[in-house]
């Protein structure tokens, strides 16, 4: 006698999103996303240490690690010998500050980008959507104009943090943080904030001063310095390390809000305290390195054709590829038209632009 249809179990499994193979059959995704991102690591750790032997005088990688083991006194202990005045200054006062500093912005803008994009379920999002990247440029071309560049990476941080709320009182006077209304307060703001900044040029800049300011404007690490390092580097570990730890609370946003309040998750509440975080980190970065363009856009696209759309993968992943690709960017920037140097956000343009064309012909047939 057979069983009831209403007992009988379904004889097929349960397939995955976005896959063919049944979810029971798949292999643990464990050991596959440890793989990543150890591969991931690997390939910055390789990247920070060649990029710092490139360049007019060119250094082997024993010589980069030497500087640092003897600025952290383990010279001693592991018996090696000290470096010369000449190669050690090139190391740790130049190059090692700036590529730390590259690696610190990229990897803050990937991640920022990631969630940029979840939360406003827009796939043309990036750090800068909230007016963010407009405000600092606002704050930064004002100090330059008056001649105190001393205090630009203040200003230019007061002036993110001013946009961003410039566009939470905006969005929430126009009825709530949906995705629509964010962003549409966001372009407001970010055109205000653009108007500002043409204005302060036109009035203030003088001589020399143009050039400082269109530096800034499209993005430099060349006067990166240690305290660029600690800015940077200590932003994206601690503010991006919280935001990498989001990865499930994002998933829940792929389906709408709807779907995210019936999870359990408070969607207003959460959105704002994501969307300051993402300020909070942005500012900082753009405070050091100006307006680099393309990272937080391009990079997350690229990292989710290759592991999908995971956030839990795709957050610290897209933080890893996207500080090497802004170490490689920078050494092009420096190296490529030597003895010219162009800025690094020409180059993240010229290479970041191609690559999202790519990605949209790639994904035509997609919904």
């Amino acid at each position: 006698m057979t069983a009831p249809a209403s007992t009988q179990r379904p004889t097929t499994s349960r397939t995955s999103p976005g896959s063919g193979v049944p979810a029971a059959s798949r292999p643990s995704s464990g050991p596959r996303t440890a793989a990543w991102l150890v591969g991931a690591a690997v390939v910055l750790a390789v990247s920070v240490s060649v990029a710092v032997t490139l360049g007019p005088a060119h250094l082997p990688v024993s010589d980069v690690w030497r500087s640092v083991a003897q600025h952290l006194g383990l010279d001693g202990p592991l018996g090696l010998d000290r470096l010369a005045p000449l190669p050690d200054g090139l190391v740790w006062e130049l190059r090692l500050p700036r590529v730390l500093t590259a690696a610190g912005v990229g990897a803050g803008l990937a991640v920022c980008g990631v969630v940029m994009q979840s939360l406003t379920r827009n796939p043309l999002a990036d750090p800068y959507l909230l007016g963010l990247s407009s405000g600092a440029s606002l704050g930064a071309v004002c100090v330059l104009g008056l001649g105190v560049a001393l205090v630009l990476p203040v200003a230019a941080f007061a002036g993110a943090l001013l946009a961003l709320l410039a566009t939470l009182g905006l969005a929430g006077a126009a009825g709530g943080l949906t995705p629509s209304r964010t962003v549409l307060a966001g372009l407001a703001v970010s055109q205000l904030a653009a108007a500002g900044v043409s204005f302060v040029i036109f009035w203030t800049s003088t001589g020399d001063s143009y050039q400082d300011i269109l530096s800034w404007l499209l993005g430099s690490v060349a006067g990166a310095t240690w305290t660029s390092v600690a800015v940077t580097c200590g932003a994206t570990l601690v503010l991006g390390g919280v935001l990498a730890a989001t990865g499930s609370l994002l998933d829940a946003f792929t389906f709408g809000d709807t779907a995210a309040a019936a999870l359990g998750v408070p969607v207003e509440r959460a959105r704002r305290i994501l969307l300051v975080l993402v300020a909070v980190l942005t500012g900082a970065l753009v405070s050091q390195s100006g307006s680099i363009g393309f990272v937080g856009l391009v990079l997350p696209h690229a990292v989710r054709l290759v592991v999908g759309t995971r956030n839990r993968l795709l957050l610290p992943l897209s933080g890893l590829l996207g500080a090497s690709f802004l170490v490689w960017a920078d050494t092009a920037a420096r190296t490529v038209f030597a003895p010219r140097e162009i800025p690094v956000g020409v180059m993240t343009a010229a290479v970041g632009a191609p690559v999202f064309a790519f990605l949209l012909w790639r994904g035509r047939g997609r919904a």
